[in-house]
């Protein structure tokens, strides 16, 4: 494996005390990508030993990364959003519309922490129906660490799959 995005330098456009939220995603998204290259659209919605499957980790990462950067903009979630939540889990989505899904918001993300001014990551957000508080950047590196988290979880799931 090439040298890892956290040990490469700067991310160009990102702000400085958002580099490791950006060095992660870049790294989850690298990982899953070559992770899933050559795995076998058949066994996409299979749970070995009852655990979640490549299918879900693919659609709850981009998911969950959706949701937190809404909140992080101060938003709503969507009814498309909220679909998309009740959904997770459920067949039905292929192995490269899920890539692509994934591919497309890790983009969005970075195109997002790109533009998010430094002085407005200690600002209140409310998260989630009950608007539990969290931070700007609160919601940025739980966007990043639970990436990295599912994207073990996958990589776990598909070494013991293969």
């Amino acid at each position: 494996m090439a040298t890892e995005y956290w040990m490469s330098g700067p991310v160009d456009n990102i702000p400085a005390l958002l580099q490791p939220v950006a060095h992660a995603l870049l790294q989850a998204n690298l990982e899953v990508n070559d992770l899933m290259q050559d795995f076998p659209e058949a066994r996409l919605w299979e749970r070995p030993a009852d655990v979640a499957s490549p299918g879900f980790h693919l659609q709850h990462i981009s998911g969950v990364l959706d949701r937190l950067l809404t909140y992080a903009r101060a938003e709503s979630l969507s009814q498309e959003q909220l679909t998309y939540l009740s959904e997770e889990g459920k067949p039905g989505k292929r192995l490269q519309e899920l890539l692509d899904l994934f591919n497309t918001q890790t983009h969005k993300a970075l195109m997002q922490l790109s533009v998010t001014p430094e002085d407005t990551l200690t600002d209140f957000r409310g998260v989630g129906r009950k608007q539990l508080p969290s931070t700007v950047l609160g919601l940025l590196f739980h966007a990043a660490e639970h990436t990295m988290r599912h994207t073990g979880q996958l990589l776990v799931t598909v070494k013991i799959m293969l």
